[in-house]
């Protein structure tokens, strides 16, 4: 056998088992393939069911909390429980409304002296172009009345401030 025939044969039978892979399938054709009377039994049990499973239990609970919440609540006019306890606790409004004019009045203390301390200004100095002209003028022969006494002024430079 020449090998160009047995490469042929070859493709041919790989080609034929693709084609019947690639075949489609219908579901009457391969639906009936085994016929034997062998069952499989399912071996989950299942509870039995009736009132008393755990679900109507809780709907029953839940039906018998709502009644008696319904019967026993308070009347639309008067508070509820925990209003009444939150008011017992609470601080009164007249207390708050004290504490905060209290803080009023602080704050409006603490901003005036802020204030204050923040326009402060160091006193006005007169800056006089040549000083020593206080020490020049002689003090002798001056006239009663003409001159001011300048025995105690004391002159200071730019950087003097006190």
């Amino acid at each position: 056998m020449s090998i160009a025939r047995a490469t042929g044969i070859l493709l041919n039978h790989k080609q034929a088992s693709t084609i019947t892979l690639l075949r489609p399938r219908y579901a009457s054709s391969h639906s009936h393939d085994h016929h034997h009377e062998e069952h499989h039994e399912d071996a989950t049990a299942y509870p039995k069911e009736d009132f008393s499973s755990p679900a109507w239990r809780y709907f029953v609970l839940c039906g018998l909390g709502v009644v008696g919440f319904y019967k026993f609540a308070p009347e639309p006019s008067e508070n509820v429980y925990i209003t009444r306890l939150i008011a017992h606790y609470a601080t009164p409004s007249e207390v708050w409304h004290r504490f905060n004019w209290k803080h009023l009045l602080l704050s409006v203390q603490g901003s005036d002296e802020a204030l204050l301390m923040a326009d402060a200004k160091p006193p006005p100095v007169h800056r006089y172009r040549y000083p020593q002209r206080f020490e020049q003028a002689s003090t002798h022969l001056q006239p009663v009345g003409q001159d001011v006494d300048l025995s105690n002024v004391v002159v200071k430079g730019d950087k003097e401030y006190s």
